[in-house]
């Protein structure tokens, strides 16, 4: 099996809202919504990574809280991809979007309701499961 490409995304949250990114209509799955994040480039760890795609991508800055598990996903005619994902708090700036359509704040339950990308779909699922542990 070919190698997949190391991916982190972040779950950031900021006054109990959760940030979702809309993908441009010229990206690969356009307008399918995902948690922000990119490569892993060779140079850097899993959270220098993340923190720096995610000033590249929306001009933020977040504090990582936890590392959730990993997923791997293979998107027909695309290499696979293993996805990090991580559990991080908005630390400053305004969101400036650079890549993306849209990106907007959401309670959980609006969460639910969106177009997920699939990769993005078992890290969802991973943080509810997290949220509602912690509800309970």
């Amino acid at each position: 099996m070919e190698k997949p490409i190391q991916v982190t995304c972040a779950i950031i949250i900021k006054n109990n809202l959760v940030l979702a990114a809309q993908r441009s209509e010229s990206m690969h799955l356009p307008l399918s919504w995902e948690f922000p994040g990119g490569k892993l480039e060779e140079s850097e760890s899993e959270e220098e990574c993340l923190k720096r795609e995610i000033l590249e991508e929306l001009d933020i800055e977040v504090d990582i809280q936890e590392k959730l598990a990993h997923y791997n996903h293979q998107y027909s005619g695309k290499k696979p991809i293993e996805l990090i994902p991580f559990v991080c708090h908005f630390a400053s700036g305004k969101i400036f979007l650079k890549e993306h359509k849209r990106a907007d704040w959401f309670t959980v339950e609006e969460l639910k309701q969106l177009d997920w990308a699939a990769a993005d779909i078992p890290v969802l699922d991973s943080f509810l499961e997290l949220f509602q542990n912690q509800l309970s």
